[in-house]
């Protein structure tokens, strides 16, 4: 009896103890459970947004960014998914290495954010306080905050006083950050403003970092005379090699003699270079040959800063007047229509780099000359010439502040030529004609007061009343209007946006780069804002 009654205690504990085990495994399957699905539904507390400012303030400036994001999607986490870290986290991280190393800016790295990335790789969400994952999720939002702000918009610099007055362009960092997470972060260029020569100038960042890996360490020295077709000098073989790294020679050559492939590939390098297209090598060319890939690396960073700045142009019709190319691009419907060459102001007079919108054209104008030009110039020739006015055309209409108000009649003598037009705005610059027409053949073309002068002007006004159904504006009414006795206004139907800008580098319509002299020095003073002296 004692036997069946030790036996009986013995199956009694056994089923306790697997009811007790069966019960605990149920509570850590349901604890399991829960771990994952509070956090495929996890949001946090506004609050926590403010506490995390306070600790990183290089994310301070983002502050309404970060709360315009999290308050759309009621606080909930967008970096993370059930499983961890989402594939948008991934790609950015990659994002961020490939673009810090192609535009060299360590600013875009970001330490803790990599060591909070490489914890998350190494364990699961499991073993990670909850404090740990909100702060890797809101260092993701704030880098890639830094990271737009400084891609797309540009470095925080104030433009005006490198002489920019385009207004900036301006972009909705948390509609962005919003939009790539719904795609990839890979794809942010599909929401972002950045133009198609934002992209090909880091495609050639690119490939100067890797001819600087290749350029030869010595300088190309002047020669005595210009080197032409079938000469032969050691020189030329230095040359064949430079043009060979910057590709206008596709397979190198390392003879001394100056042949038909060294002419193409000279002419190729005077177009890109700004110079004149003689097919001679003299010492201007051998100039820009010595210039080394780290100076060219600095140019393409400087004019890629200020292609971040260019506003989204949303009109298909535009004109575009580059200083330094000493050139106006047309569109027309977003596509190139032509080009013109143009002469810019003087270092002493120079254009300004702003936006307009062109509104006037005025046939036979009148020039109305300015004060300052009336005081240092038309005064003195007076004094010497009493029959100066009359020989230039020229009249007294009054007197404004003891200064005589001098204009020039219209004429074929007439400085703006027989036409202008008007963008109005404050600097007092527009377009016009020019009676001095040989200046076009010069390669260097800054000589005006700070106007801008139109190699033909006739295309341009053709161009503009092109829509305008109300006149046939023919070819000889255009001519017609050009040469009356009094200027004859006409306002054009629909204004078209005019951009002056200011670029040294940029890769032209043959995907081939080109760089120019900075000829106002506003290289200089960028490059004292946004790379560190040493």
């Amino acid at each position: 009896m004692r036997k069946y009654r030790l036996l009986f205690i013995i199956c009694l504990l056994f089923i306790l103890y697997s009811c007790n085990n069966k019960k605990h495994k149920t509570i850590n399957r349901d604890i399991t459970i829960n771990k994952t699905t509070s956090f495929n539904n996890l949001f946090f507390d506004s609050i926590q947004i403010e506490d995390f400012l306070n600790d990183h303030a290089a994310f301070k400036n983002f502050e309404e960014q970060y709360l315009d994001f999290y308050k759309q999607r009621n606080y909930e986490y967008a970096w993370f998914d059930s499983s961890g870290l989402a594939e948008q986290a991934h790609n950015f991280i990659n994002l961020l290495n490939n673009t810090a190393g192609e535009l060299q800016d360590s600013s875009l790295i970001n330490t803790s954010l990599n060591e909070a990335y490489q914890l998350h790789l190494s364990d699961s969400l499991h073993h990670i306080k909850q404090e740990k994952i909100l702060e890797t999720e809101l260092l993701f939002t704030g880098q890639f905050f830094l990271y737009a702000s400084k891609v797309y918009k540009g470095s925080n610099i104030d433009a005006a006083e490198l002489g920019w007055f385009i207004p900036r362009k301006k972009v909705d960092l948390a509609s962005l950050l919003d939009s790539t997470l719904k795609t990839k972060v890979a794809e942010v260029d599909e929401y972002a403003p950045l133009n198609a020569q934002y992209k090909k100038l880091q495609d050639y960042l690119i490939k100067y970092g890797e001819i600087e890996k290749q350029w030869p360490l010595d300088t190309i020295a002047f020669v005595a005379k210009p080197l032409k077709r079938n000469d032969s000098l050691f020189v030329i073989k230095q040359i064949k090699n430079r043009l060979t790294l910057l590709d206008d020679i596709k397979k190198l050559d390392s003879s001394f003699v100056f042949d038909t492939t060294l002419l193409s590939a000279t002419r190729s390098f005077q177009k890109r270079m700004g110079l004149s297209i003689d097919g001679v090598i003299g010492n201007k060319m051998i100039d820009e040959l010595n210039v080394t890939p780290k100076k060219r690396i600095r140019q393409l960073l400087i004019n890629m800063e200020r292609m971040r700045w260019m506003p989204e142009q949303k009109d298909s019709n535009y004109i575009l007047v580059n200083i330094p190319e000493y050139k106006m691009h047309v569109y027309d419907s977003v596509k190139w229509s032509f080009d013109l060459n143009v002469i810019v102001g003087k270092t002493t007079n120079s254009t300004v780099i702003f936006k307009g919108n062109l509104k006037f054209i005025v046939f036979s104008p009148y020039w109305n000359v300015p004060a300052s030009i009336v005081e240092k110039e038309i005064i003195p020739s007076i004094k010497k010439d009493k029959n100066y006015l009359q020989k230039n055309n020229m009249e007294i209409t009054g007197k404004i502040n003891g200064l005589p108000v001098v204009r020039q009649k219209p004429g074929a003598n007439n400085s703006l030529g027989l036409v202008k037009f008007l963008f109005p705005n404050n600097y007092d610059i527009y377009f016009h004609d020019t009676p001095n027409r040989e200046l076009f053949n010069v390669s260097t073309r800054s000589f005006s007061h700070g106007c801008i002068r139109v190699s033909n002007p006739k295309k341009l006004a053709q161009y503009l009343l092109r829509s305008d159904t109300a006149t046939l504006w023919k070819s000889n009414t255009i001519d017609s209007c050009m040469h009356l006795e009094k200027e004859k206004w006409v306002t054009i139907k629909k204004t078209i946006p005019v951009f002056i800008v200011y670029f040294t580098a940029w890769v032209d319509n043959n995907g081939l780069i080109n760089f120019r002299k900075d000829i106002y020095n506003h290289d200089d003073k960028m490059s004292n804002k946004l790379f560190v002296q040493k």
